[in-house]
């Protein structure tokens, strides 16, 4: 299967013993006056309604390490036992989701790539474009048997900060943020320590590459949007936690671009630390 896919092939493919489909969503409230989100396990949304046969992946819990950023990139060894326990592994092929924003299932794929694991694609559109296809649903919680996963960690695909601060100093890659325009510029109400972008990126709206009803744009739309970035010759993307950047890795990996970085502490880690710059406006 590609990268992408519709409900249709999928549906097509759910009688296949080697198919591993599974629900990724992530509640995100917003405190009314600003602050840092509180991420919450889509499991209740899940047992409510999902692709037949499907499980669920747990972005909040175990496939992200525990400490102060709660989407932080999970060791080898956690990210294996999880992955293992769902049932990924050699001879599988896994397909992706999310019921809201298709950024939990892209961050899902990019988890996935970087440890080494590329039979994974993405249901364009989500659980709403299963629903909106009249395509069946089942309730309550499913599982595959336990796999034995081997994480093969891909570092080049990965940015930390020191890397980040480097790029800052010496203008080596091109910083992309995928937050929305009005973020980039640091404007209203924030859900990290401090609004603003860092040094020298360019905005990169993660939105802006998907259409109304969340699927990705057309392969030429998302040339039209992207063609800055192809031309760079090395792309660091970030947002506020390491989330919804990786639609942007994503669409760069549908148009051939597969050696994009992500900046897992994105802002969250970034902003926290008042001795490092941001820009606004």
């Amino acid at each position: 299967m590609s990268a992408l896919i519709t409900p249709a092939e999928l549906a097509a493919r759910l009688g296949d013993p080697a198919l591993r489909v599974f629900d990724t969503t992530v509640r995100l409230p917003r405190p009314p006056g600003g602050g840092p989100y509180t991420p919450e396990s889509g499991q209740d949304v899940y047992d409510r309604g999902h692709v037949p046969g499907a499980g669920f992946a747990d972005l909040v819990g175990d496939l992200a390490e525990p400490g102060p950023l709660p989407f932080a990139l999970p060791s080898p060894e956690r990210f294996a036992d999880a992955a293992g326990r769902l049932g990924m592994g050699p001879g599988t092929h896994v397909v992706v989701y999310a019921q809201e924003s298709p950024m939990w299932a892209t961050r899902m794929w990019w988890l996935l790539r970087y440890f080494g694991f590329d039979a994974v694609s993405v249901l364009d559109g989500g659980l709403p474009a299963w629903r909106a296809a009249g395509l069946p649903l089942e309730t309550g919680t499913s599982a595959y048997p336990a796999a034995p996963f081997t994480a093969r960690p891909r570092p080049e695909l990965l940015a930390r900060r020191a890397d980040v601060e480097r790029i800052v100093a010496d203008g080596s890659s091109c910083l992309a943020n995928a937050l929305a325009p009005e973020v980039f510029r640091g404007e209203g109400k924030t859900s990290y320590s401090r609004p603003g972008r860092i040094p020298g990126s360019v905005n990169a709206p993660a939105k802006g590459l998907l259409d109304a009803d969340g699927n990705f744009l057309p392969t030429q739309e998302l040339t039209d949007r992207l063609g800055g970035l192809l031309a760079e010759p090395s792309v660091v993307v970030y947002c506020g936690g390491g989330i919804s950047a990786t639609i942007p890795v994503f669409a760069l990996a549908l148009l051939g671009r597969t050696d994009a970085r992500l900046y897992d502490g994105s802002l969250a880690e970034w902003s926290a630390d008042p001795a490092l710059p941001l820009e606004t406006g």
